[in-house]
């Protein structure tokens, strides 16, 4: 299922158990966000499992059949705990083997240091194809438009940013946009009929309604996304027909629209 016909589906799949205990905090999710949002694309589903190879199994072979792009972070290292590029494989119907390229990545910055252990993240799925990692020299790979990277954000977020200019650099929506107005001192309860009206005459846009609850008086974000020649006129008669009810309303720009932080320091875990 795609939001905009010709474009696959984007997902994001973060994996480590130190996630769902609170020892470290996601941002990745943030960060695949924002550079979706910048190609006119947008992220279709996103989710945080733990270190379950039933379940990061599961996961990977149900996003396979669809057919989704899955941006998948942590769980490609050495360690026990570490089960993606097993997963993976598993999910695709492939065996692992050792990666020739992966292997003289590994051997070019470790040396000797590479044996016995490191050499184990250069085994990857039959088929697999690298993703450069700057950083340190070890890969991540890409297999069914499944992209895995380390956990940590200093090397993970280079190769996304590869993965787009890359492989997916074909795959842009730039006359995809979100226009938001402001809604001062009114609740969505006065507007419901208001949007449904929208919602009726321009079907091929999505509405959204986002209440703002801190700070001082009833705001609301509310607004399209969808093709340009559509939500510009659309917003337009929208924010006509909001005045015309005594609303005060003002259009936003999109560098006044800043995402809610992600809490607290992140601590980079495995990969």
């Amino acid at each position: 299922m795609t939001e905009t016909a010709g474009l696959p589906t984007f997902g994001a799949l973060v994996i480590g158990d130190e996630l769902l205990s609170g020892r470290r905090q996601d941002r990745h999710i943030p960060a695949v966000i924002e550079r979706l949002n910048a190609r006119g694309l947008r992220l279709g589903w996103a989710s945080i499992i733990g270190d379950d190879p039933l379940l990061i199994t599961d996961t990977l072979g149900r996003s396979m059949l669809e057919g989704d792009v899955v941006f998948c972070f942590g769980g490609i290292g050495a360690t026990p705990d570490d089960l993606t590029r097993q997963c993976a494989a598993q999910a695709a119907g492939v065996p692992i083997e050792r990666h020739p390229g992966a292997l003289a990545e590994i051997e070019a910055q470790f040396g000797e240091q590479a044996w016995p252990h490191r050499v184990l993240m250069a085994d990857l799925p039959v088929g697999a194809e690298l993703i450069p990692n700057d950083f340190n020299r070890v890969p991540g790979f890409h297999l069914r438009q499944h992209f895995f990277m380390p956990g940590f954000p200093q090397m993970a977020h280079p190769m996304l940013d590869w993965i787009l200019a890359g492989p997916l650099a074909e795959l842009a929506n730039p006359e995809h946009v979100e226009l938001t107005l402001m809604l001062h001192d009114t609740t969505e309860s006065q507007l419901l009929e208001l949007m449904q009206e929208t919602t009726a005459r321009w079907p091929q846009l999505k509405l959204f309604s986002l209440p703002i609850i801190k700070g001082e008086g009833r705001r609301i974000e509310l607004g399209l996304k969808g093709p340009r020649s559509l939500a510009e006129p659309a917003i337009a008669e929208l924010e006509q027909a909001l005045t015309a009810r005594g609303v005060n309303c003002t259009r936003l720009d999109q560098s006044d629209l800043k995402p809610d932080a992600p809490g607290g320091p992140y601590e980079p875990g495995k990969r």
